[in-house]
């Protein structure tokens, strides 16, 4: 997994510098796994910065990819984290809070580092992709738009709980989400719109022939 660049930490142990690709995330994800049994959300979203929305947009899309998201209830959870902290962005919020219930939430590090593990791959490629371009459509009126698509798909996904993986759709795209803002790569904004356009006209597609 590729080395994470010295980041700056606070005294109150949160990260001051957010990741600025995929692989500088998923590193800083398994430096914290690999000191402890458990992982908290909560000693996660330290790790990454909790005044940034796009690495905690980009967090919670690779949760929904990865196999973690087969854990019974981590979708709803991650849905309910996504609908919250896009909603503070909306508001002008300059620092995200969530409730105890949902960084309480845990996962075992060695469930946790295998996942990680699987995502090596494609991490290196999604980052040699990666680089600033259009950025004004991840800029901050490009994030405030980012974060009203993200309410809507937040409240879809429990619903998309019911089939097993299927909110691993959904992830995708809010994963391409997140690559745009901590890159800067508006690129990746229009493909995660086109393929939510895509997804949904299969789906129309399919409920129609049926």
């Amino acid at each position: 997994m590729p080395q994470q660049d010295n980041a700056l930490v606070r005294s109150d142990g949160e990260s001051s510098l957010p990741p600025r690709s995929l692989g500088d995330l998923l590193q800083r994800i398994a430096d914290v796994a690999s000191e402890r049994d458990e992982v908290y959300f909560a000693t996660i979203m330290a790790a990454l910065g909790t005044r940034s929305f796009g690495p905690v947009v980009l967090l919670i899309g690779v949760i929904l990819v990865s196999p973690l998201s087969g854990i019974p209830g981590l979708p709803t959870t991650m849905a309910a984290a996504l609908l919250l902290v896009s909603l503070q962005l909306v508001l002008g919020r300059e620092s995200f809070w969530l409730p105890r219930f949902l960084t309480n939430r845990h996962i075992p590090s060695d469930r946790l580092l295998k996942g990680l593990r699987w995502l090596e791959r494609p991490a290196r490629f999604v980052d040699w992709w990666l680089r600033p371009r259009f950025c004004v459509l991840a800029s901050k009126r490009g994030a405030v738009a980012i974060a009203a698509i993200c309410i809507l798909l937040a409240l879809i996904m429990p619903v998309l709980e019911l089939v097993p993986f299927s909110t691993t759709a959904v992830g995708v795209a809010v994963a391409a989400f997140g690559l745009a803002l901590v890159a800067l790569d508006g690129l990746f904004v229009m493909l995660g719109v086109f393929y939510l356009l895509l997804v949904a006209g299969l789906a129309v597609s399919g409920f129609a022939a049926g």
